[in-house]
């Protein structure tokens, strides 16, 4: 069984930074992409970021580039999002999703297993 356990989130003032961390399992993790989504109240879940299976290649929604990098170790199986200069439009639920493809997709139909995700607010 696949799950996806995000964990990192909180609240943080405006300016400030967070780490939010997806630990996978049930799955051959380093073979797949992986992206963070977020969904703030009201609207649609989103593309943030997304890296390919090896690292090597990644991608950024145009709001976050600059302030938010996405990495991975597949020795634990692990996904993280570094998150700097935050501001109070990141606010939201971060959702972790792996892709079983080679290809970094923006789309959330593209992704095969998502995570419950975790709450990230940022007050002004």
């Amino acid at each position: 069984q696949v799950q996806l356990v995000e964990s990192g989130g909180g609240l943080v003032q405006a300016g400030g930074s967070l780490r939010l961390s997806c630990a996978a399992s049930g799955l051959t993790f380093r073979r797949y992409t992986v992206a963070w989504f977020c969904q703030a109240p009201g609207k649609e879940r989103e593309f943030v970021a997304g890296i390919s299976w090896s690292g090597d290649s990644t991608y950024y929604a145009d709001s976050v580039k600059g302030r938010f990098a996405i990495s991975r170790d597949n020795a634990k199986n692990t996904v993280y999002l570094q998150m700097n200069s935050l501001e109070p439009e990141d606010t939201a639920v971060y959702y972790c999703a792996v892709r079983v493809s080679l290809e970094i997709g923006t789309a959330n139909h593209q992704y095969n297993y998502w995570g419950q995700g975790t709450q990230v607010t940022v007050s002004s």
